[in-house]
């Protein structure tokens, strides 16, 4: 098999939309939690219905925006007005504040706690708007786009590019911003203009970055047809990799979803974590630099051999932390857990595009959300926040009252996990059976 080399500006044009883009969805996925907890106080049960409901939307968005860009033929102008809109939607955080909400829907009453519901129902509401556009470009647009302009010589290593964003953005959001308090609202209204802006800009870079990798086919004209493509029954039966590898992303990222709403929590408020920061910062870097290479095993030795090794180190990674109180500990257990998780995340996802049927990929990304986000963006927090039901509560300065997480959402984990590694069995299977 021959090998496809990409040139530099591909290259250049993967991290940095990549990055941004991983960026904006670790203010969405992580930030977004603790900001509604530390401002208006949510409850456990309110930060899982707002990661539900931004998983529902990001999953019609991606069904809708992904068979349109088939039928249209194009990617990149989805990505690059949907990078600017998401960008505005993000600036559009920094508007949500208690004082204001309370002076324009309150201003008889001296204190109200209504306030603060509006506060957290706003930012809901808004929450889904991002995702929308977030979607638009990353999932559906992003995603089509990569697997389009890459083939089965490449898609391990860039794929392996591609899933270190996410811990690199981490790296990037907490690395940036660790010096603000994030108990006071100037701090977030700096995080949201900071990364909206960006986000907005590189939307009106990616004009000139991106190159078109898409030829309009005539197969995909038929739009509504287009959105159902991957639910029948036909087109399943002679794609059963990609349902089996879609099945096991979905179980995989419940088990990431149980704790991951609440991690950031559990570091500073159960812990007493202060200086989390530090203490992930060089995981990350290890654990992204770790993915990077791995991603070379999966072109030479394939999934199944690439596989188990990960998920064994994500299971390892659950199983310190569930343990763990002190800083060396914590350490190596977040370094397991994180290069577990992005491993084994890009072996699954370079797996679904290798299994993507060829000039379809836009139809495919609804599904591979569906995997992804959807699934386990209801399930998983809403387990965590079964978990953490009867958790420690802690009085606020202002009287009021905040859960504790605790490290039961690591065991919680841990067992939605040993159900991946059991449906992964079949799907090594399937695939020797196939090649």
């Amino acid at each position: 098999m021959i090998k496809t080399g990409k040139n530099a500006k591909f290259y250049f044009a993967l991290v940095i939309f990549a990055l941004v883009g991983q960026v904006a969805w670790v203010i969405e996925n992580m930030y977004l939690n603790v900001f509604i907890y530390k401002m208006f106080n949510a409850s456990a049960g309110q930060i899982s219905w707002m990661v539900s409901a931004s998983a529902i939307a990001a999953t019609v968005t991606t069904l809708l925006i992904g068979a349109l860009s088939d039928k249209l033929g194009r990617r990149k102008l989805f990505i690059c007005a949907g990078y600017i809109a998401w960008g505005i939607s993000i600036l559009g955080f920094a508007l949500i504040r208690e004082d204001s909400i309370h002076r324009a829907f309150f201003p008889m009453i001296s204190y109200n706690g209504a306030a603060l519901g509006l506060c957290i129902t706003l930012t809901i509401v808004l929450d889904c708007v991002m995702t929308f556009f977030g979607s638009s470009a990353n999932d559906a647009a992003f995603n089509a786009w990569l697997t389009d302009a890459t083939d089965e010589t490449n898609r391990g290593k860039i794929e392996g590019i591609n899933a270190m964003m996410p811990l690199v953005a981490i790296l990037v959001v907490f690395g940036g911003f660790m010096s603000l308090n994030q108990d006071l609202q100037e701090s977030w209204t700096v995080i949201f203009c900071v990364i909206g802006g960006v986000v907005l800009l590189l939307g009106i870079a990616g004009f000139f970055l991106i190159e078109e990798s898409t030829v309009k086919n005539e197969e995909n004209a038929h739009y509504f047809a287009n959105i159902v493509y991957g639910f029948r029954p036909a087109v399943i039966k002679v794609n059963l990799r990609l349902y089996g590898a879609l099945a096991a992303l979905a179980l995989f990222n419940i088990s990431i979803q149980i704790f991951m709403p609440y991690l950031i929590l559990y570091y500073q408020v159960s812990l007493g974590m202060d200086n989390y920061v530090l203490i992930f910062a060089p995981a990350i870097i290890v654990a992204a630099a770790f993915t990077g290479f791995y991603g070379k095993v999966y072109d030479r030795k394939g999934f199944g051999f690439a596989i188990l090794p990960t998920t064994g180190l994500l299971a390892a990674g659950y199983v310190v932390l569930y343990f763990a109180r002190a800083t060396v500990p914590v350490f190596i257990g977040s370094l397991l857990m994180m290069c577990g998780y992005l491993s084994t995340g890009a072996m699954l996802g370079a797996l679904i595009r290798d299994c993507t049927p060829e000039k379809k990929a836009g139809m495919f990304q609804g599904l591979r959300i569906i995997g992804q986000v959807l699934i386990p963006g209801v399930i998983g927090p809403a387990i965590g926040a079964a978990i953490l039901s009867g958790a420690e509560m802690i009085v606020n300065a202002d009287g009021t009252e905040s859960f504790v997480p605790n490290e039961n959402i690591f065991l919680g984990a841990l067992i939605a996990l040993a159900v991946t590694f059991a449906a992964l069995i079949p799907l090594i299977k399937l695939l020797k059976k196939k090649q």
